[in-house]
């Protein structure tokens, strides 16, 4: 399935790392950043975390959630956090029907080796559930920079509609 920016995304319930069921529910009513990344503990995927790690507090001042979502169970993500001090959630996709739904599955060539896994790619969405802005085959070092970027516009969009009232 390919998402569409401005489009709704699909529902999903999944556990978090500590066993809590998180759904688009949950997300609802704030911003939120749905990030995929292959496995815990990897270079990549311990690179972009520790970024989104560094200024989670800003996305905290703009009352958006960071969620990171990967095959890897609780016990996984609960040893990822702690050894990197993440304050955000982890959520366990172990049977891969999210990251099928949102499109983040495919063929991956690493060094000329072809193999089927997750494509790292981010999705913010606003407060309904609307798809503000994805990207795909996401390099690690920088992006969460990137993402709070457009965050930022997003949200100054929406303060300029609301005040001139149209858009």
């Amino acid at each position: 399935m390919t998402l569409s920016e401005g489009s709704k995304v699909p529902d999903f319930k999944l556990l978090d790392q500590n066993n809590n069921t998180i759904s688009i529910d949950t997300l609802s009513g704030k911003p939120a950043v749905l990030y995929f990344y292959p496995k815990d503990e990897t270079p990549g995927c311990t690179v972009e975390a520790c970024e989104f790690r560094d200024i989670y507090v800003e996305f905290s001042k703009m009352n958006c959630e960071i969620y990171g979502i990967s095959p890897d169970d609780e016990k996984s993500h609960n040893k990822f956090i702690g050894n990197h001090s993440l304050p955000f959630t982890l959520l366990c996709d172990t049977d891969k029907k999210m990251i099928n739904d949102y499109g983040v599955w495919g063929e991956k060539n690493m060094y000329g080796k072809v193999s089927m896994g997750i494509i790292r790619s981010t999705f913010l969405i606003d407060k309904q559930g609307i798809l503000i802005k994805k990207w795909t085959n996401v390099k690690a070092k920088g992006h969460a920079e990137k993402v709070k970027a457009e965050l930022e516009l997003s949200l100054i969009h929406i303060w300029r509609c609301r005040r001139i009232e149209r858009c």
